[in-house]
C-alpha cells in the first residue's frame, strides 16, 4: 500500500464510527470501485493495446499473468516503475526504483507488489489500476491526488 504510515485518521466526535458511518464508507468504495472499474473498462475498448482482468481487480498487457508462476516471499527483486494518469500523462520525471527488495518485506502499492509476484525479469508490463490498489483514499500527498486510477509501467530489472 502506497499510503503514508503516519496519516492521521480522526474519529468522529464520541470517538468511534457506527455502523452506519462505516456502511456509508463501505458503500462509497464500492460505488467508487463500480465507477473506476466502468471508466478504465471504456478506456482499454478504445486502445490498440489488449488488457486483461487480474484475479486482484487491476489489468494487464501481458495474458495469463497472474497465472504464472509466483515469486516467494524473502525472494530478492529488483524493479522500477513510473506513473501515468489516464491522459497518459506522466506524474513523476523520476521512475521509483527498488534494488533487491526483499518479498514481504516492502511497503508498495497493492497492484504492484502483486505483479512484481508474477513478473519475469526482464520484462516490462503496463498496469491499469483502480484507485483502491494504488493510492486510494489519501492519494500520495504530493502529486497524486485521493481516488486516482493510475497506469504503471513496471518493469523487472
Amino acid at each position: 500500500m502506497g499510503c503514508s504510515k503516519n496519516a492521521q485518521t480522526h474519529p468522529p466526535v464520541g470517538g468511534v464510527l457506527s455502523k452506519n458511518d462505516l456502511e456509508v464508507s463501505r458503500n462509497r468504495m464500492r460505488n467508487l470501485n463500480s465507477m473506476e472499474r466502468t471508466q478504465i473498462q471504456d478506456w482499454i475498448n478504445g486502445q490498440p493495446t489488449k488488457f486483461y482482468p487480474t484475479q486482484l481487480n487491476y489489468w494487464t498487457d501481458a495474458q495469463g499473468f497472474d497465472q504464472r508462476q509466483r515469486r516467494q516471499d524473502n525472494s530478492l527483486i529488483s524493479y522500477s516503475y513510473d506513473l501515468y494518469d489516464f491522459d497518459q500523462t506522466k506524474i513523476y520525471d523520476q521512475p521509483v526504483a527498488r534494488k533487491d527488495a526483499k518479498f514481504g518485506h516492502f511497503d508498495e502499492m497493492k497492484a504492484v507488489e502483486d505483479a512484481l509476484r508474477f513478473i519475469r525479469d526482464g520484462e516490462e508490463v503496463t498496469l491499469l489500476v483502480p484507485s483502491a490498489l494504488a493510492y486510494g483514499t489519501y492519494g500520495d500527498e504530493k502529486k497524486i491526488d485521493n481516488d486516482i486510477p493510475l497506469i504503471i509501467k513496471l518493469k523487472a530489472l
